[in-house]
């Protein structure tokens, strides 16, 4: 089945503003990989579950044509929305039934997306639409990441994880496949040539407003808000007074860092 589950324009703009864009080294391993796979040019990149294209738009220097695909058309509104990308194109529809021809894909991508997939049928239109020695890329972030402010920064973590402890009855079973580093979509991957790279540190500076609006944006967060908005509102301002408490600050604009660790499951269409 495909998952609906960041198609509210609110949420969609929450995911603009506060989610994390994959960082320039994943981008250099999956071009690097791509360029050992398969020879020049490089014509079409798709990428999946693209949401509001902070992955499309990474890709755009390095392609002729980007498409990113979406269900959610709020989502790819935000998307439209960023100017300076002529190549890229945005069209609603699924992973698993991609408006392409046989072999025509170079490089199909998802950024913290292919969880949501159904499994069995992405693997088949994958390996419909790859060219001969196209590549599948399929990255994102476990969610153990830490925060780094002085000397609370331990505190600052764990005040995550007990937010994140009050989420956890409205948790989708794909969040897990996800912080398992996509390890049972990778070894379904019918291609013989694939790795996993399973550790990609990140470090970042970020305001507490934005941290608070990247736990905003988690679909189990959302889920509470349906389910319960008051209680919702609520968890998420006590997270940034308690952030606020422990580092000594009154504004929200005040910067910490943050470590997350990204992986990445490349694999290559026999010739």
């Amino acid at each position: 089945m495909t998952y609906r589950m960041f198609e509210e324009k609110h949420h969609a703009s929450i995911y603009q503003r506060y989610r994390f864009v994959p960082p320039e080294a994943i981008r250099d391993i999956i071009l690097h990989y791509l360029e050992r796979k398969k020879v020049q040019p490089h014509a079409l990149a798709v990428d999946l579950g693209c949401g509001t294209g902070q992955n499309s738009r990474l890709m755009a220097p390095h392609f002729q044509e980007v498409v990113g695909i979406d269900i959610s058309e709020c989502q790819l509104e935000e998307a439209r929305a960023v100017a300076g990308f002529n190549n890229i194109t945005y069209r609603k529809g699924t992973a698993e039934e991609l408006p392409f021809p046989d072999a025509s894909v170079d490089l199909l991508t998802a950024a913290s997306a292919a969880h949501w997939f159904d499994q069995q049928r992405f693997l088949l239109e994958a390996g419909r639409v790859l060219k001969p020695c196209g590549c599948m890329a399929l990255l994102g972030f476990a969610d153990n990441f830490r925060l780094h402010y002085g000397s609370c920064g331990d505190r600052l973590t764990d005040i995550c994880d007990e937010f994140k402890k009050v989420l956890l009855p409205y948790t989708s079973p794909q969040v897990a496949v996800a912080n398992t580093k996509l390890q049972e979509l990778y070894t379904a991957i019918p291609f013989p040539d694939k790795e996993r790279i399973e550790c990609i540190p990140l470090k970042q500076q970020i305001s507490v407003r934005n941290i608070v609006g990247f736990m905003e944006s988690f679909s189990m967060y959302q889920a509470l808000q349906r389910a319960e908005p008051d209680a919702a509102t609520t968890l998420l301002q006590r997270t940034l007074d308690r952030f606020l408490k422990e580092m000594g600050v009154t504004s929200p604009d005040t910067l910490m860092e943050v470590t997350l660790e990204y992986f990445c499951v490349l694999a290559s269409k026999p010739e």
